[in-house]
């Protein structure tokens, strides 16, 4: 299934693709089986990172040419830059930047990865008729809705800033693809069912883009509608595809919490599609 079909609101009766996926999303194991190592010419490296608020792996093929100390180092650089965003931005931190911002002490403005933060909360505010509203919940602003796939891709750039063109940054039931595959073909990435395991996953073939899902483990009162201040009850699970995590996570948000009313969002020449609603019965 590519990611150009239309949206879809439910999910498949029958299997979208019969082959062996690169990725797995959702209630299973994300991460990738292989370790690492040399692959049909390529060097292939895995590392999986835990934050205070999140578990990233990052899969990496690269060009001999580059050389293995090159692949570490970009891997390295990547990883610092996962762990600054939580040490940095986490709304949970009391000395974080966002912290900071809610108690008054500072403004967007003081520093422009923060200011950068802050717009693309406002921007996805409109986009969404204020379904996503990162300072209408408890607390005072807080960007958690799309600061994870921010961190993604902010490490993905630092993975292009060292030459690796081919790479898969996942966290959770989110990912962003680049390139291709270790076999030499688009990222096949299986997107399951997050309650029913018996459900037949849906496969994306992928060589750009992102994948953001809110609600994947079904748990309910993790999304508040903005409008009531009430937990958003009428999913289980919102998944959006595009070219920016980020903004493919605040949609998938957004969904979650205006049910399918949301769909309206992605007609038109939209890069970003819902692949699927799952209602909450």
């Amino acid at each position: 299934m590519r990611t150009d079909d239309q949206p879809r609101p439910t999910w498949p009766d029958q299997p979208t693709y019969r082959g062996h996926p690169d990725l797995r999303l959702g209630p299973r194991d994300p991460r990738p089986d292989a370790t690492g190592g040399t692959v049909a010419g390529l060097l292939c490296a895995n590392h999986t990172v835990r934050t205070t608020t999140a578990e990233y792996t990052l899969r990496i093929n690269a060009p001999h040419r580059l050389g293995r100390r090159a692949v570490g180092e970009a891997l390295r650089d990547a990883v610092a830059e996962l762990r600054a965003i939580d040490l940095t931005f986490g709304p949970a931190r009391k000395h974080s930047l966002v912290s900071r911002l809610r108690r008054g002490e500072i403004s967007p403005e003081s520093y422009p990865p923060l200011a950068d933060l802050v717009d693309r909360c406002a921007a996805m505010r409109a986009a969404t008729d204020g379904w996503f509203d990162a300072w209408a919940v408890p607390g005072g602003f807080d960007p958690g809705g799309l600061l994870g796939g921010w961190a993604v891709e902010r490490a993905a750039a630092r993975l292009r800033a060292a030459g690796i063109t081919d790479y898969a940054v996942l966290t959770g039931a989110d990912l962003v693809v680049r390139g291709n595959a270790p076999h030499g073909g688009p990222w096949r990435v299986a997107v399951h069912h997050p309650t029913d395991n018996r459900r037949a996953p849906v496969v994306l073939e992928m060589t750009a883009g992102a994948v953001g899902t809110s609600g994947v483990t079904g748990r309910q009162g993790h999304v508040v509608d903005p409008h009531t201040g009430e937990p958003a009850d009428q999913l289980v699970a919102a998944t959006v595809v595009g070219p920016d995590l980020a903004v493919a996570d605040a949609y998938a948000t957004a969904l979650y919490a205006a049910g399918p009313a949301g769909l309206a969002w992605f007609r038109g020449d939209s890069p970003y599609r819902a692949l699927f609603t799952h209602r909450r019965r």
